[in-house]
């Protein structure tokens, strides 16, 4: 059997390679999406003060720490068993939605649109360049404030382009992982887009919710984790269909697909028009790009309200207490998906057991399988193109994964694709 391995994956957070198996016909016959490193959050932990977990868990990732951040304080709140003061909470809503917007951006304008504007097959070497304790002053309220036109101005002008060049990418929507699978994410009580707190839905393939408002802290009663034998990450699936039948995503499409409204005027009005487009469930992962934009949307129009209110000025930030309870579950949406931290500590507050769900590893099984639909359609194993073997990286890109966590590559990240023969010799080889 013949075997492609692209080595790195470009243009995603962390380190990860493909490799495509081949058939004698040189078609693909089965794919993997390997990540590489090795995550110890979950075990160098135990042993440390549950008050140390929020700063801790901000150095998971250098691209969205303030997710872990909440995260992590929210399961620390549920082990103090306090309530955050309403001005708190507003203040970790404003910094977690300033964190959408800046990683949406990152993914979209950095990561993702050298593909969308200059094209699949264009030449690599253009399309590849390089807790709250304070309260908020009405000074530092004023400059975000000033802010938002302009990033609504710049959102807005990038929606309505990537509306005119999407239909130029038809075969990519039909075939970049556009298979059935149920999606994962929080909505308030109306149903409406939620990104700090609420509650679990789940949708299936038809639209049709398999479940709705359940408490997050009983997430494993819904979510198994397998262990892969080709990668690092942990594969969650949805526990009622077992694995692998249990396949899911998380994200923005995720988020898009099951909310009800997004719950601000211009996002909803672009989330109507999303839907009149694609439908709901929009399936394809190429449409993870246009549901970021409505995020970003529905960001600087919530964050725009929050900071109107008066009450967000309260010096009431903090609670005090200590530990209450031995276990503690924090669930908020990350930029990639839905983020759990589940800790269990002693009666003196120190972490005995950590387990943590990252978005990126939700949809482990959904990029292995998206990965596989498109190396099936667009690579022929008799002859390489280099652009064939960039949508197997593109689909990955959709889904913006976050493989890293801490570590980060400096330098250059040169890729060599070889095409090996069944006898081992390379017949074909390509360079970036």
């Amino acid at each position: 059997m013949k075997t492609i391995t692209i080595h790195p994956v470009t243009r995603i957070e962390g380190h990860a390679r493909i490799t495509l198996h081949l058939d004698e016909q040189g078609r693909v016959a089965d794919s993997h999406f390997h990540v590489t490193q090795v995550r110890g959050f979950e075990k160098f932990t135990e042993g440390r003060p549950f008050y140390e977990m929020p700063s801790v868990m901000a150095r998971i990732c250098g691209i969205c720490p303030v997710s872990h951040l909440l995260a992590s304080s929210k399961a620390c709140d549920a082990v103090m068993a306090v309530r955050v003061p309403p001005a708190g909470a507003r203040l970790r809503s404003i910094l977690h939605f300033g964190q959408f917007v800046q990683s949406h951006a990152l993914s979209f304008f950095h990561l993702s649109s050298p593909d969308l504007l200059l094209g699949m097959d264009s030449d690599p070497a253009r399309r590849n360049p390089g807790g709250v304790n304070a309260p908020l002053t009405a000074d530092v309220r004023d400059r975000i404030l000033r802010e938002i036109p302009s990033a609504r101005a710049i959102t807005m002008k990038t929606l309505a382009l990537l509306k005119r060049v999407v239909d130029q990418f038809t075969e990519e929507i039909e075939h970049f992982g556009n298979h059935p699978s149920l999606y994962l994410g929080l909505v308030d009580p109306r149903g409406n887009l939620e990104l700090y707190d609420g509650r679990l839905r789940i949708m299936d393939d038809m639209g049709k919710f398999m479940t709705d408002q359940v408490d997050p802290e009983t997430y494993q009663d819904l979510i198994g984790e397998a262990v892969l034998p080709t990668s690092y990450l942990k594969a969650p699936f949805y526990k009622p269909l077992g694995y692998p039948r249990g396949i899911y995503r998380v994200g923005p499409l995720a988020r898009i697909n099951l909310c009800d409204q997004c719950g601000t005027p211009a996002a909803d009005a672009e989330l109507a028009e999303f839907r009149q487009r694609f439908g709901r469930p929009a399936r394809g992962a190429f449409h993870y790009h246009y549901a970021r934009l409505i995020e970003v949307i529905f960001c600087l129009e919530k964050m725009e309200e929050l900071l109107d209110n008066p009450n967000v000025l309260d010096p009431h930030v903090r609670a005090e207490a200590g530990v209450n309870a031995e276990e503690g579950i924090g669930v908020a949406e990350a930029p990639r998906g839905t983020l759990i931290h589940h800790y269990r500590v002693d009666p003196h507050g120190t972490i005995r057991w950590a387990n943590l769900i990252i978005a990126t590893g939700h949809n482990n099984l959904a990029i292995n399988q998206a990965v596989l639909q498109v190396a099936r359609h667009f690579v022929d194993g008799n002859k390489l193109r280099e652009g064939m073997l960039n949508r197997v990286e593109a689909v990955v890109r959709c889904y913006d994964p976050c493989l890293s966590c801490s570590t980060h590559a400096i330098g250059q990240m040169p890729l060599r694709i070889q095409l090996v023969g069944a006898d081992g010799q390379v017949l074909d080889e390509q360079h970036r």
